[in-house]
């Protein structure tokens, strides 16, 4: 091994941390578990979906700030500023927020969102750099951790550990807070990035995809990329294809509960509610982590634009579909895995489409700005879900996102590399 071989930290540590923060951050997919408490406390529909959508929203726009500051102070110390904002923001929920719209939506809402958005972009970033040769299956390990947890925080506060029951909403929110901030401030060790000039042993960079030849120069800064039509077509996409997932994620508690009721005159409201609590916790986050992962690993295969065509294609059948799978436990089962994992290969296919079509040299920065897609869907799919929802036009809302999934593919194929020009 040669010098900077020796002084490489082992790039698996890199994972392991990646997956931890990520198994945190997942904690804003859990959000549906706490709606019905809120609905109890008199909350409507579309109220319970503006806590998401402020969370969601933030996380995005928190993510443009992180790619500039992992620039100035590196993305280890980013890593644990997220975690501690992230974890503060949930204890103080905990500790004041009661359910309370206003304090919810600040503490919950904009503060962990920002905490999540300022820690997010690390792991992707960082492990681009420690796995060039696996660019795909890295980014769907880095973030599977986000789909798995929300499985593990809906399953912790329900049926599991049963903390909301026994402990209540507000402990559970300063329980949740505190772990959150350990989990990413301890994966946040590993967060660095590799020496200057390592590779993995054996591997050779590619060619540069245009005429200024090897090395970084076809690299895009974030202000060369925002005048491309390409990238206002990539976060098109991203917008319509991840709003139906967060619509979907926001609505899993109520709209399959009131579905498999209608559909079952036998079936009381609290086993409507495990059937579809158990579509999220399992099947959903399940398939979303393991979407993940999957789509990473065919996209190194056939390539990311395909991938992106399959995924919003498929996605929006599904979504079509989902509103007569729901009534059926086996079918919402179905439906719930299918389509939690097509929104799980989001965060692995369009981190890597970025890289490709922009050059992995300043991933952090520009898929900042790609990531604002995420907050758009994150406002537009809930809300829209919960209004159509207080108005009993549930299946509307399916229809409506299945449709512009299915526009998103149209687009996604129109998408060219872009020309860098000389400077």
């Amino acid at each position: 091994m040669n010098k900077i071989e020796d002084k490489a930290m082992n790039r698996s540590l890199v994972v392991v941390g990646a997956v931890l923060i990520q198994l945190a951050l997942g904690a804003i997919y859990a959000w549906s578990v706490f709606t019905p408490s809120l609905k109890d406390a008199g909350w409507s529909k579309t109220e319970t979906q503006y806590v998401f959508s402020a969370g969601l929203a933030c996380f995005a726009i928190a993510m443009v700030i992180a790619g500039r500051l992992m620039a100035r102070i590196g993305p280890r110390k980013l890593a644990i500023s997220g975690g501690i904002v992230l974890g503060l923001g949930y204890i103080l929920a905990g500790s004041f927020g009661g359910t309370s719209r206003v304090l919810l939506i600040l503490f919950v809402g904009i503060v962990g969102g920002s905490g999540i958005g300022l820690a997010y972009v690390v792991p992707i970033a960082v492990g681009m750099r420690w796995f060039p040769d696996k660019k795909g299956l890295i980014t769907g390990l880095a973030v599977a951790g986000f789909g798995f947890g929300a499985m593990f925080w809906v399953k912790l506060a329900g049926a599991w550990g049963n903390l909301l029951d026994n402990l209540g909403l507000s402990l559970t929110f300063t329980i949740y807070g505190a772990a959150f901030l350990a989990m990413v401030v301890i994966g946040g060790i590993w967060m660095i990035y590799p020496p200057e000039g390592w590779k993995p042993a054996g591997w050779q960079p590619p060619e540069a995809r245009n005429n200024h030849g090897a090395g970084r120069s076809m690299d895009f800064t974030s202000g060369e990329m925002l005048k491309t039509p390409q990238f206002y077509m990539i976060l098109i996409t991203f917008i319509f294809s991840a709003g139906a997932g967060l619509m979907t994620i926001g609505l899993m508690k109520l709209f399959p509960r009131e579905a498999l009721l209608l559909a079952n005159n036998g079936l009381d409201e609290k086993t409507a509610g495990a059937i579809a609590g158990t579509s999220m916790a399992i099947f959903f986050s399940l398939a979303n982590g393991l979407g993940r992962i999957i789509w990473g690993i065919l996209s190194d295969r056939i390539g990311r634009k395909l991938s992106v065509i399959l995924m919003a294609a498929t996605q929006g059948l599904f979504m079509i579909l989902f509103q007569w799978l729901a009534g059926t436990p086996a079918f919402l089962y179905l439906g719930s895995a299918l389509i939690g994992f097509n929104f799980g290969g989001n965060f692995a296919l369009f981190p890597t489409l970025t890289a490709d079509t922009f050059g992995a040299g300043n991933i952090g920065q520009n898929y900042g700005w790609v990531f604002l897609a995420y907050g758009v869907g994150g406002i537009f799919g809930p809300i829209l879900g919960g209004v159509l929802g207080d108005m009993g036009n549930f299946p509307i809302a399916f229809t409506i996102c299945g449709i512009l999934c299915l526009t998103a593919a149209v687009i996604s194929a129109a998408i060219r590399s872009p020309k860098k020009r000389e400077t």
